[in-house]
């Protein structure tokens, strides 16, 4: 029988190749996400399989409250929440930093992830199933020059998921926190606002993660049985590992 999936950030990288990944196995997949043509784009491309388009901004809260509520019948029992909506804004110092983009990461990373887990979370109570995985990063866990409020929304990411998962005790649903390292996506493009020399640089010199790495990371757990729950995974590319304390001499 195949699972009902809503993946949000569903319009590029881990978001995108999750949508892929299971809809090629069979589960009906609601991709959500801000640019309507991307999600028509990666309609047509799946047209062999059950894709449910639906075009939402995750921090207009009346917005996913509406759309998740009114979904089709066939689509409303959602198994699986993949909460892939997020990005990094700038990697200027925080004294530098624009404000604007702190806040767009915490409207962005925090507060749209909280919308649509609150959205999806009635219907798996009540159902007593459910699995969700929430995209951190290991920026939640390990400081870097510029990663300020970008770092600071993934710990948000990262306790949440923990919190969540003891708030939902005795109903068999699920929570895992997943925390890529370097990954090779639109990430860095948007992160340099379009600057694709600088975004490139970022990945030069050494083999990244990819989308796709993720993608089969979270189908894999999601395959797990039932009694089985990964509350974390931390994964970065071979090449990368920690630096190690800084001292300022």
């Amino acid at each position: 029988m195949s699972r009902v999936i809503l993946v949000t950030g569903a319009t590029s990288g881990f978001g995108k190749e999750c949508a892929i990944k299971f809809a090629k196995n069979g589960d009906k997949v609601i991709i959500a996400g801000r640019r309507k043509n991307r999600l028509e784009e990666l309609k047509n491309e799946l047209k062999d399989c059950d894709i449910f388009p639906l075009s939402f901004d995750v921090r207009n809260k009346e917005e996913v409250l509406k759309e998740i509520s009114s979904l089709p019948t066939a689509y409303q029992n959602i198994d699986i929440l993949i909460n892939s909506a997020g990005l990094a804004l700038g990697l200027e110092l925080s004294p530098e930093a624009l404000i604007e983009d702190w806040e767009q990461m915490i409207d962005t990373n925090i507060k749209g992830l909280l919308y649509v887990t609150k959205a999806v979370l009635p219907t798996m109570i009540k159902r007593r199933s459910g699995y969700i995985f929430n995209l951190g990063s290991i920026a939640g866990s390990w400081p870097y020059l510029g990663g300020n409020v970008y770092g600071a929304t993934k710990a948000f990411v990262e306790q949440f998921s923990y919190n969540l998962r003891t708030d939902l005790r005795g109903t068999n649903i699920r929570v895992s926190n997943i925390e890529p390292g370097a990954a090779k996506t639109e990430f860095s493009n948007i992160r340099f606002k379009g600057e694709i020399d600088k975004a490139q640089k970022v990945y030069d010199g050494y083999e990244p993660l990819v989308a796709t790495d993720i993608a089969n990371l979270i189908f894999t757990l999601a395959n797990l049985p039932s009694h089985v729950n990964v509350n974390s995974l931390e994964v970065m590319p071979t090449a990368q590992t920690w630096a190690g304390l800084h001292i300022e001499k």
